[in-house]
């Protein structure tokens, strides 16, 4: 059906594709940011336990606190004394670094999304001051920033 020199071509192209595919799969990758996540295992069992979302939403608010602590909230936490998207994950820092967790954006979709949006957007390699911008503009019409 094949001639031995048409199998050999076919086999030649194949491998080709393969490693072309293979080498922007590896060269995409390098380019991809990481960001800072606490671990799981100091995360509250309820945290442990929630949707990835929000479990990854936990872990990187308390491991940046610098960027979060900028970033708003627009859920209406501010009525509860937050005053940035970080109090809806982190309550308290005690002096040896232990973290204590807030409860809030557990049950929070709009806590957990900005959070997101933030990580996505840090990903692409926008800047902490690119996200906050998106922030306000996608989230102010839910109500008042958290920031005073």
């Amino acid at each position: 059906m094949f001639s031995k020199a048409n199998k050999l071509f076919f086999l030649l192209i194949v491998l080709a594709l393969t490693s072309a595919t293979l080498s922007a799969c590896s060269t995409s990758s390098s380019n991809e940011v990481h960001l800072a996540m606490s671990p799981m295992d100091q995360m509250p069992m309820d945290v442990q336990s929630a949707p990835a979302a929000v479990r990854e939403a936990y872990q990187f608010n308390a491991a940046n606190p610098d960027i979060m602590q900028d970033i708003p909230c627009y859920c209406g936490c501010g009525d509860i004394g937050h005053t940035s998207n970080y109090d809806c994950y982190v309550s308290d820092v005690d002096a040896s670094g232990k973290v204590a967790f807030d409860n809030h954006a557990l049950g929070c979709s709009i806590c957990v999304d900005i959070t997101q949006d933030v990580m996505r957007m840090l990903r692409d390699g926008k800047t902490p001051q690119d996200a906050r911008a998106y922030v306000d503009a996608a989230y102010s019409k839910y109500g008042p920033s958290n920031i005073p």
